[in-house]
């Protein structure tokens, strides 16, 4: 039986109607490499290659590991060349101003007293600058540098000044070694702003290099969103993932991490500075939506600088320097004495510590106590050697890792042509 005209229009309609409904169900299917893929099976390997990943460790597979880590530091430095021999007017000018300065600190003459000046300076503020940036910029898992520099350094010059009653420490040797003045102050002249005063500059060039150190998730979603191309970073991915279920979201962690989205999104410049002004792991965040939304530079720079280097830097300060007073370190000592058993044993070695302390305070280390070193600043000096030791192995296993990751990328393609 012929089908007439009208059936044959009818029939083609609908055949194009299911042409039309199936090309829309693969449009809403990811497009990888130049195919359609189920976005479930394109998940499933995202998720098995993470993992394959993240076993690229020194303690389970060290040649590998160290094998990545120097082929990825060839690739970054290959690609560093490439930008510095794009950019050679910016290169020249940098090494001729390098040659000036240079000339300029050899050459004897008057100026050598300014300029010995303009290096103390320089130097102790990169420094400290420094330690702020290795603090959050997030290389590996981040070195902790307020607990094992800032932190001690003002805990130091908190103890010194009450027992030097003042803080004209003679300089040098401080900040390298604190010494009480010769004149030293009464009892009872010291308070909380003379201290905080005292330790204002590290601790601001150390808030300053932690501002300095979110920048490059900013930079990163911003140049991702302005170009639209995906970027290789899981933060920004998860960052995606995050904004696509924000509606289904349950775990408290979830609901956080979308508090400080919307709370940047929405409030702006002052969202940005309450998020900075706190100790805040979810900042890294706050900069990865500020760029994704195309927030201006400054408004993001600015209340971040006003939040970390000024208002957290102060409230860190104002913590540690309370908590390390006179009378607080008394009533913790007297504390760790009133344990039930072993209270005494733990009390003398912080005594025979602070002990050690006032008397190299007041340039008398060689007598009275034995030379031999404390536990405690034994263990804080391995502590540090271990958390420093920790942080560069962290880096090379992020680095070699993300050698592992553009092997996957470049091996997804030659999968699907197979």
């Amino acid at each position: 039986m012929r089908n007439t005209p009208q059936e044959l229009l009818i029939y083609e309609m609908a055949e194009n109607g299911k042409n039309c409904d199936q090309r829309r169900v693969a449009m809403n299917k990811e497009q990888y490499n130049g195919n359609f893929t189920d976005p479930s099976s394109v998940n499933e390997k995202k998720r098995r290659d993470r993992e394959e990943r993240q076993n690229i460790v020194l303690w389970r597979q060290p040649l590998i590991t160290l094998q990545y880590f120097s082929l990825e530091t060839l690739v970054i430095l290959k690609e560093w060349t490439s930008k510095l021999w794009h950019r050679q007017s910016i290169v020249v000018s940098f090494l001729l101003l390098l040659a000036v300065l240079t000339a300029t600190y050899y050459i004897e003459g008057a100026h050598q007293q300014y300029v010995q000046r303009i290096e103390k300076q320089f130097l102790l503020y990169a420094y400290w600058i420094g330690l702020g940036i290795l603090s959050s910029v997030g290389l590996g898992t981040g070195l902790h540098t307020f607990l094992l520099y800032l932190g001690p350094h003002i805990a130091s010059v908190t103890l010194a000044a009450y027992e030097c009653n003042s803080v004209n420490f003679p300089e040098p040797p401080y900040p390298d070694q604190i010494i009480c003045p010769d004149e030293e102050g009464t009892e009872g002249t010291i308070s909380l702003w003379s201290i905080i005063s005292k330790v204002r500059i590290e601790a601001c060039m150390w808030g300053i290099g932690t501002a300095i150190g979110e920048l490059p998730p900013y930079f990163m979603a911003r140049a991702a969103r302005l170009s639209g191309a995906e970027p290789d970073d899981e933060e920004y991915q998860e960052f995606e993932e995050m904004l696509e279920h924000a509606e289904t979201a349950q775990d408290f962690a979830s609901r956080a991490k979308l508090a400080v989205q919307n709370l940047v999104q929405k409030v702006g410049f002052f969202g940005i500075l309450a998020c900075a002004s706190i100790p805040n792991p979810l900042f890294d965040l706050a900069g990865i939506t500020c760029g994704h939304f195309l927030v201006p530079f400054w408004t993001f720079f600015g209340a971040t600088l006003i939040g970390k280097a000024i208002i957290k830097m102060h409230i860190q300060k104002i913590f540690v320097i309370v908590t390390f007073s006179k009378h607080i370190v008394e009533q913790m000592v007297a504390f760790i004495g009133a344990v039930p058993g072993i209270g005494p044993s733990l009390q003398k070695p912080f005594q025979e510590y602070l002990e050690a302390q006032r008397q190299k305070l007041h340039h008398r280390s060689e007598m009275g106590t034995p030379q031999g070193e404390n536990w405690l600043s034994w263990m804080f000096e391995k502590l540090v050697v271990v958390m420093v030791c920790y942080f560069i192995l962290s880096i090379i296993n992020s680095m070699a890792q993300s050698y592992a990751k553009r092997i996957q990328q470049r091996l997804d393609p030659k999968e699907k042509t197979k």
